[in-house]
């Protein structure tokens, strides 16, 4: 089955503009048969596909996920068994070691996304990674290896990673808009229908092939130099949002935990 792993959707991310029903057919177009759900810290986009197009796509195959916003080792992307329900995954800012363990203790896997990109928003560019990163990296179920919106530089880095600590590599999209969907793909063996299936096939170390093509119409690609600045920008603006939810990042823990 091929996958798009890395998936934005106008219902579930600020900067999407794609609807979830739209990207659906961009990719069976293309010859997919599924996708990964991935929004910033929401699962928006999958409800609307739950609650509007759930045994409508003949075959076609939506698996949830999040894109979540650690506040020291930036984007992570997570997949959570179909029977788990955790607000904690929607309130951005947890310390990633944290995030491992939630997930695995709910039985879910989880894996850095474009882990050599952007300053702070990838993993080998925060100071979590440099203090100890094989201490991390162990922790981790997949690398994103393939991105089409990063640079060739980018993602072989990012493939050396997973090689590096023996991870499966995945490859995603990562796409915001129509001309970016299904420019890159992650394909397994196995008939994947849910949630749960993918996460087994991952643990047990089955087959996993990727690959892609780039996208140049990206923001970062068009802003070139000024780009930083939108960065940086990003990063206040995690942290502040980090500092807002923090009360309800508490409740969800305590929840948890009783």
């Amino acid at each position: 089955m091929k996958f798009d792993m890395h998936c934005h959707t106008k219902e579930g991310s600020m900067d999407g503009k794609i609807p979830i029903a739209e990207y659906v057919q961009i990719l069976k177009s293309k010859g997919f048969q599924g996708m990964l759900v991935t929004d910033h810290d929401s699962y928006n986009g999958f409800r609307r596909y739950r609650d509007h197009l759930k045994g409508k796509l003949d075959g076609f195959v939506v698996l949830k996920g999040i894109e979540y916003d650690t506040i020291d080792a930036g984007h992570i992307l997570v997949i959570l068994p179909e029977h788990v329900k955790l607000l904690l995954m929607e309130c951005r800012g947890l310390p990633v070691r944290v995030l491992q363990e939630v997930v695995h203790r709910h039985g879910g896997i989880l894996g850095p996304a474009h882990p050599c990109g952007e300053r702070h928003l990838s993993i080998t560019r925060t100071r979590a990674y440099k203090k100890n990163p094989a201490e991390l990296m162990k922790h981790f179920d997949f690398v994103e290896a393939f991105n089409a919106c990063e640079s060739p530089e980018s993602n072989t880095d990012a493939r050396r990673l997973a090689m590096q600590y023996g991870l499966p590599m995945f490859g995603g999209s990562d796409s915001h808009h129509p001309d970016c969907v299904g420019t890159a793909y992650t394909e397994v063996k196995d008939n994947i229908t849910c949630e749960s299936a993918l996460i087994s096939y991952i643990k047990e170390g089955h087959s996993v092939n990727y690959g892609g093509e780039y996208y140049h119409g990206t923001v970062k690609g068009k802003l070139g130099v000024f780009n930083h600045v939108l960065v940086e920008g990003f990063w206040f603006y995690n942290h502040f949002a980090s500092m807002y939810r923090h009360h309800k990042r508490k409740l969800a823990l305590s929840l948890l935990n009783q």
